[in-house]
């Protein structure tokens, strides 16, 4: 196979790369991949320079494209956009992603890598409910269990839910947690989110089982709301700060799952 020296993989003269893929296909998902990225249509000149093509290159995929009904193209501006096709690829992939089940697998890798217990919390008619427990090689000793339901504001994953769940169904928990903790105030609340938001991770050390820390991240569907939370539960306060390694492999972990419009 000859490359051309510092040429981007496109420019193979062989059409197939090292593991059998096409190079000629991985540039045109290239282009899709950039569309997607896109909050509206895109010209060509535009497109070809954000994916570092030749115009006649991006042009030539995008006419194939066109066909397929994977674009779309404005009459006056000429702009590009993902067409009919690509809704219903997406669609498809949606209804085939099961968020819990890609979630679970990894547990047990995940709690190994970090030496603490994970979690699975989905959410129930009573809340944020465990559904699925990996527990450390140096167990953690706790009450909780499967089908324990977590507390909004008292536990890592209660937040988690909070910062990304929609609103509405945790309106009415949320209410009443706030009026049994009378010195909470609903600004307050909003700054805890914000900040969660800002981590990536929701985080509480010894409230709602004293000893025990615990951090938790969300599993983000397509409209960037959770769909569910992984948390990892164990004992040493270091672990559960931003620059920690197990806070990175738990925000790395959930990120991978996850589909959100960011990524």
């Amino acid at each position: 196979m000859t490359l051309t020296r510092c040429a981007p993989y496109w420019t193979m003269t062989d059409s197939r790369r090292e593991g059998g893929g096409l190079s000629s296909l991985d540039a045109a998902l290239e282009v899709l991949r950039a569309m997607a990225k896109r909050s509206g249509p895109v010209s060509l000149s535009d497109l070809a320079r954000e994916c570092s093509m030749p115009v006649s290159k991006v042009h030539r995929y995008l006419a194939s494209f066109l066909v397929a009904g994977m674009v779309t193209q404005a009459g006056k501006s000429g702009k590009y956009d993902l067409g009919p096709g690509a809704v219903k690829l997406g669609l498809a992939a949606i209804g085939r992603n099961d968020f819990v089940n890609h979630a679970a697998d990894g547990l047990h890798e995940l709690a190994d890598a970090t030496g603490m217990s994970a979690l699975l919390s989905v959410w129930g008619d009573r809340g944020a409910t465990v559904v699925r427990w990996e527990r450390a090689a140096t167990p953690t000793v706790t009450s909780m269990g499967l089908g324990t339901v977590m507390p909004l504001l008292g536990s890592a994953t209660g937040r988690a839910f909070l910062a990304w769940a929609p609103r509405a169904p945790l309106t009415g928990l949320l209410n009443d947690e706030l009026a049994q903790a009378q010195e909470t105030t609903s600004d307050e609340v909003d700054a805890l989110v914000k900040d969660i938001r800002r981590k990536g991770f929701a985080s509480v050390e010894g409230l709602f089982i004293p000893g025990l820390v615990a951090m938790a991240a969300p599993i983000l569907d397509w409209q960037d709301e959770a769909q569910a939370v992984v948390t990892l539960i164990g004992t040493d306060p270091r672990s559960i700060r931003e620059s920690a390694q197990e806070s990175v492999e738990l925000v790395d972990y959930c990120r991978s799952i996850s589909i959100s419009s960011g990524d």
